[in-house]
């Protein structure tokens, strides 16, 4: 076996580049039309989800060849390592257990001499508890209100992921309670929110591993400030809450022992949901249905650990990714949501994926040579459709996509507009498959009575070359278990495609860097610091913002 730091070096990454080869004219229409068992031998389904991936310029020859890759570098042994609690995160010397957090047999695990297993289920236990209490309305606040609204004061994983699944599992909520997600420092952001709660009964959550993140701490200490301000010191203890792995600072704020609830260095922010950070989902749909939302990952968990590579969803999902971005150049990721319920999935996947892959220097300290880590973007389904659609069937840009689409077994008024969402999505994956020739344009065209020359012309521009790559993931519906597991798919994608491309997925340096400028730009912009020097183009801001608020 080659050294890892020489992936493309590999025996079976050459076999697959002359595999692209052979392949790449060939056009999935002809593979469609000469094999009607083509989705049967392309398709998964694992619990609540299927996956139909037929629509791929892949053959078995190429699934084959993508399952040699990954055992020549070592995935099964980096699988293991991350469920083992092996030190993944290599530039941190850390753990990435976020699957430890979901485990329903709550298995024994030590790290730096500690059962993590008793630590996680003793926060659980704690947060079923204040549910409870908020449920009954016996938590109240300051002025003998029970609570109504929840603000979660947190940025990056500390408010993606709880926005996002509160949003998801809404019809799931057990309760009248108001939930609200403050996350930029724009006053116009804050005061919005600010201006839908009742004060008096609104419990807020600060959620900030280490209690120093900028953004959330400026939020934090205003609304702490001015709460004060109105109701007196004890409204600390009776309405917030802080969520962070430096007790010491949240205590420092103020909050009392019994209001902080633990993370961990062992789990990452972008994987947190899982974890205390889970707690407005928790306090909205209730500790049953939360419990369903960690078993549906705890489920995709055990099919990622023990599933066949070619039968392994994740490790699929992952290949394809692989296939595409190193084969095919395709730089470019789109996750089309066909579910109103699922519009915050993007913004969400966007931090999982780009923050986790976005690398250029490999786990030994050197420059990688290929692409990591495509860019993620979409929108909901419908209206995605109506926007850059355009581009994916006939731009110039190779895009692979994920449509992801959600069942119903339920009868109800809604169907037939639910089963227009579930056409809308097949017949786009259709369309990016299947294209459309010049001569069934001009066909369409003379059919259609246009003069013979205009329809030459026209039928040039309605051509659209098709043989642009989908999934298609297909939810039976959409209920706590089975975004659980959608959530843990598309974890374990990314953790595979991190260790072909032999790369930390755990760190973010680069998010660090742009946090270190911040506090010196700051001043500047404040006035407080004019001595340290500024590159040209900011210190030109700088100076133009001060120059406006003069005039």
């Amino acid at each position: 076996m080659q050294p890892m730091n020489k992936v493309t070096e590999l025996t079976e990454w050459q076999a697959l580049t002359g595999h692209q080869r052979e392949i790449a004219t060939q056009h999935m229409r002809d593979w469609f039309a000469h094999d009607g068992q083509r989705f049967s031998r392309f398709h998964l389904k694992v619990g609540d989800i299927l996956l139909d991936y037929s629509r791929n310029r892949i053959t078995e020859h190429t699934l084959r060849l993508l399952c040699d890759l990954l055992h020549a570098v070592s995935l099964p042994q980096k699988i293991q390592g991350l469920f083992n609690g092996d030190s993944v995160n290599t530039t941190e010397q850390r753990p990435a257990l976020h699957t430890a957090l979901r485990d329903r047999l709550h298995s024994p695990l030590l790290i730096e001499g500690q059962n993590i297993a008793a630590l996680i289920e003793e926060t659980q236990q704690r947060m079923r508890a204040l549910t409870a209490q908020i449920h009954a309305k016996t938590w109240k606040g300051v002025t003998g209100k029970p609570i109504s609204h929840v603000v979660n004061i947190g940025i990056g994983g500390s408010y993606l992921g709880p926005v996002m699944c509160t949003q998801a599992l809404s019809d799931f909520a057990v309760s009248d309670l108001q939930f609200h997600f403050i996350s930029s420092v724009d006053q116009a952001h804050v005061s919005d929110i600010l201006q839908r709660i009742d004060p008096e009964a609104t419990l807020f959550i600060i959620s900030s591993k280490s209690f120093s993140t900028l953004e959330t701490m400026t939020n934090a200490q205003r609304i702490h400030a001015s709460m004060c301000e109105q109701f007196g010191e004890k409204v600390t203890e009776k309405q917030f809450i802080a969520i962070t792995a430096c007790a010491e600072k949240a205590r420092a704020f103020g909050i009392p022992q019994e209001n902080i609830y633990p993370l961990w260095d062992f789990v990452g922010g972008r994987y947190s949901i899982w974890s205390a950070i889970g707690l407005p989902l928790m306090l909205m749909i209730g500790t049953e249905h939360f419990a369903a939302f960690l078993a549906g990952a705890y489920e995709m968990d055990h099919h990622f650990k023990h599933a066949d590579f070619s039968q392994n969803m994740p490790v699929l999902l992952a290949m394809l990714g692989v296939w595409y971005t190193n084969f095919f150049g395709a730089n470019v990721q789109a996750i089309v949501p066909y579910a109103y319920r699922l519009r915050y999935f993007i913004p969400y996947l966007q931090q999982a994926d780009m923050e986790s892959n976005g690398k250029n220097i490999n786990v030994q300290g050197e420059a990688v040579s290929y692409t990591t880590g495509p860019v993620i973007f979409g929108e909901e389904g419908c209206n995605g459709q109506h926007a850059y659609h355009q581009l994916l069937h006939q731009g110039q840009h190779l895009i692979p996509v994920d449509f992801i689409v959600v069942g119903s077994k339920k009868s109800s008024e809604a169907d037939e507009r639910h089963d227009m969402l579930i056409a809308s999505a097949l017949s786009q994956a259709q369309a990016l498959m299947r294209g459309k020739t010049y001569a069934e344009a001009y066909n369409a065209l003379i059919a259609a009575q246009y003069p013979a020359e205009l329809a030459k012309t026209r039928a040039k521009h309605q051509v659209v070359p098709g043989n642009r790559p989908s999934n298609t993931l297909f939810l039976e519906g959409l209920t706590p278990h089975s975004l659980g597991a959608l959530i843990a798919l598309y974890e374990h994608k990314i953790f595979v495609q991190g260790v072909v491309w032999n790369i930390n997925s755990f760190d973010q340096w680069g998010v660090e860097l742009g946090k270190q400028f911040l506090p010196a730009i700051l001043q500047h912009v404040q006035g407080q610091n004019d001595h340290e020097q500024m590159d040209c183009a900011t210190a030109g801001m700088i100076h133009h913002v001060k120059k406006i608020r003069e005039s």
